[in-house]
């Protein structure tokens, strides 16, 4: 019934299995893919016919991860998966970038990748798997696709490169970056690394791309063997109608281009493009003129052409820049004096503005995932409004690029960040782009590092990044530092590289044509290195490291430690003791199950009023000790006292007055409060306290001043005695 086709081979250690044939049958093309005991299920289908009117390629990629792939039942009312978490979302992405270069040029009929996890070993990241499983079913399903592509993760160790690292080991890893690629060259590149040089994350891009040969080699033994009939498409030839759009605004679109104000750019870019309006046919047959499709797509390539040839022969980008020039950089920190740190980081016309908040443990995000819940304490957002580019659009939650972005500024910000143990505060920023032209995340990555400093976080170091474009001719190219949006859009490369003025911390890298050479990208990352350095030093003119205390209005977080059998006692019954000691102090108190206690608040005084409460439960009071205490209970007998914070003892009614006592009610009341002294244990474990022996009114231990008096009377007595 089945007609099975695999192919195996032992990579990075582990067997790697491809199989077609058996699940997902009336895909286009379909392999599952199994990698240590991970299991991923890769599918693509294409419509057979173009869809009309879209003037881009419309692929779509799922990847989605299942709970039953690891045991586990979602949470949540419903019990079932709901939208996309960040991770399928950033995996998506993952898969998406290095695929969509290579279909044929001018395809578009709608496309859908969707990967499935199956089953997760909880020691091999899907994500690898994932981006191979769906290379495969690209390569089996006969859509019009220039692979295979090839994807590996590579981990940093001890002076070594590591080959797909398992989960644990890329905790400890000083990189972890994923490359993908085909035969020839390198498509894309996503990592975070802690301060590595050029040249170990160059070679790191390197072996990847080497070590995932052995697996474009497997995918392409399995199409030998089970792939379809390639689709019958042949590109169409528009060089008739790019020849009529340039020899139409080939002066209008080369006078615009040197227009630096982008808004007066894009004006005249609009003239040019209404004019090339005349080359529509308003005929029935057609003949004589061309599509309204075809005329817009050659115009965009006619503006490609002006830009990229203009770039190569007179070294002359669109707004008057050589190709290493950055833009015009001001930095500025603490803006926005009420919140806990701020930034505003301008570069030409891109701006982001970035605010830090400084939380408690009970800020912290909760993340669910294939590998169980874990918390989080470091949250960066970003947000791309519309009006940052001057246009109007739908606001509502944020979409794959906003996640995307965001996540890219996060990894290049982390390997900064202290210790939890230094800094034990849950930390948000907030980046909102105010404006944008040419890479408001490397924009974010500026400003998230001033206004982290800016709240006083101690950074270890301070981070920037820079974007880098390429144009490529033939063996002519060009890399550009600090691109422009239209040059990122005319380009090939999109090349992001943040760091400290000591090495890399993130690399992001997309390619938009078949790929890019060793060669290109050793000048890519060599040139990032000077311009980083160059945004470094603007960023230190308005702050060069973090301020010495935290803000005015940020919370103040104070550690204690606790033994672990003292920790029962602090919370209390139901939580009793805790809440009386939130609400009457108004701090934040977070117990961990460790016994470290943090406790948070921006005044001062309630800290230390929360800190004396809890050193009171679990520290053992002290005999001979003098303690202030409240009455909580009168007896015929005595007085319980309340006097080392949740503990109790009693007076005894000898011990209420140094003269004899009638009634208790006579000296004390419930409410009252009284100075007690700790005079110890009896013989059944109970504690005894003593006021008599205490000044109720300065505190003092008068048990020698008593004991003079008791000695005087009986001498007295004596005396009267002899008389």
């Amino acid at each position: 019934m089945f007609d099975v086709q695999t192919e195996e081979l032992i990579w990075g250690g582990r067997k790697l299995v491809l199989e077609t044939g058996k699940i997902a049958r009336q895909a286009d093309g379909a392999v599952l893919a199994t990698y240590g005991e991970t299991v991923v299920l890769a599918t693509i289908v294409s419509a057979k016919e173009p869809k009309p009117g879209f003037d881009f390629f419309p692929l779509t990629v799922n990847y989605q991860e299942k709970t039953f792939a690891a045991g586990r039942i979602p949470g949540g009312y419903f019990k079932r998966e709901g939208r996309p978490t960040e991770k399928e979302t950033l995996v998506s992405r993952l898969i998406d970038r290095p695929i969509r270069p290579l279909f044929a040029e001018g395809y578009k009929n709608d496309t859908q990748v969707i990967v499935t996890v199956l089953q997760h070993d909880l020691e091999n990241d899907p994500d690898i798997v994932a981006m191979v499983a769906a290379s495969a079913a690209l390569t089996l399903s006969g859509v019009p696709f220039m692979g295979p592509v090839g994807a590996a993760r590579v981990g940093y160790i001890d002076g070594a490169y590591k080959l797909n690292p398992l989960i644990d080991e890329v905790k400890e890893s000083a990189l972890d970056l994923v490359v993908a690629g085909t035969q020839d060259a390198v498509l894309m590149v996503e990592s975070e690394a802690k301060e590595l040089t050029e040249e170990v994350m160059l070679g790191a891009v390197m072996f990847g791309h080497k070590h995932f040969q052995p697996v474009i080699d497997a995918i392409i033994r399995l199409a030998e063997k089970a792939a379809k009939e390639p689709r019958d498409y042949v590109p169409a030839d528009n060089s008739v109608v790019l020849d009529a759009v340039l020899k139409l605004v080939d002066a209008d679109l080369r006078a615009a281009y040197k227009i630096t104000t982008k808004a007066e750019r894009y004006k005249a870019i609009d003239a040019a493009k209404a004019k090339v309006q005349a080359l529509v046919s308003a005929e029935p047959d057609g003949k004589t003129t061309f599509t309204k499709e075809q005329v817009a797509g050659q115009f965009k390539e006619a503006q490609a052409k002006v830009v990229r040839w203009t770039i190569l022969d007179d070294g002359v980008r669109i707004d008057g820049r050589d190709v290493k020039t950055v833009r015009k950089i001001v930095a500025e920190a603490g803006i926005l004096p009420r919140t806990h740190g701020s930034s505003l980081f301008t570069r030409g016309e891109t701006q982001a503005l970035v605010v830090t908040t400084l939380g408690t443990g009970d800020d912290e995000q909760f993340i669910d995932s294939l590998e169980g819940t874990y918390k989080e304490t470091f949250l960066l957002h970003y947000n791309f409004p519309p009006y940052s580019v001057g246009e109007t659009g739908r606001m509502g939650s944020p979409g794959r690029r906003e996640i995307g972005h965001g996540k890219l500024a996060w990894r290049a910000i982390r390997p900064m960040l202290p210790a939890k143990s230094e800094f034990p505060y849950t930390i948000r920023v907030v980046s909102e782009i105010t404006e944008s032209n040419g890479s408001s995340s490397m924009a974010t990555v500026c400003g998230t590092s001033l206004a982290l400093m800016d709240a006083g976080v101690p950074l270890k170091s301070p981070v920037a990044g820079i974007a880098m474009g390429l144009i490529l001719e033939g063996e002519r190219f060009a890399v550009l530092s600090d691109i422009l949006g239209d040059e990122d859009h005319l380009g090939d490369m999109d090349f992001k590289v943040a760091g400290t003025a000591a090495g890399i911390t993130s690399l992001q890298m997309d390619i938009k044509i078949a790929g890019i050479t060793e060669e290109i990208m050793k000048v890519a990352l060599g040139q990032a290195k000077g311009g980083r350095e160059h945004i470094l030093g603007e960023m230190s003119k308005a702050l060069s490291a973090s301020r010495s205390q935290l803000g005015e209005y940020a919370p103040r977080i104070e550690t204690m430690k606790i033994p672990v059998d003292k920790i029962r006692e602090v919370i209390g019954s139901g939580g009793k003791v805790i809440r009386e000691i939130v609400e009457k102090t108004g701090a934040k108190v977070n117990i961990e199950d460790d016994g470290t206690i943090k406790i948070a608040s921006a005044d001062g005084k309630s800290i230390e009023a929360a800190i004396k409460w809890i050193k009171s439960i679990v520290s053992e009071a002290e005999p001979g000790m003098i303690y202030d205490g409240t009455v909580v209970k009168v007896m015929e007998f005595g007085a319980f006292v309340n006097f080392f914070g949740a503990k109790d003892g009693l007076v005894h009614i000898s011990e209420l007055a140094p003269k004899r006592v009638q009634k208790v009610q006579d000296v004390v009341k419930e409410g009252d409060k009284v100075k007690v002294k700790f005079l110890g244990m009896d013989e059944r474990g109970k504690v005894r306290l003593s006021m008599k022996v205490v000044d109720q009114a300065t505190g003092e231990d008068i048990t020698e001043k008593l004991k003079a008096e008791r000695e005087a009377e009986k001498s007295r007595e004596r005396q009267n005695a002899d008389d």
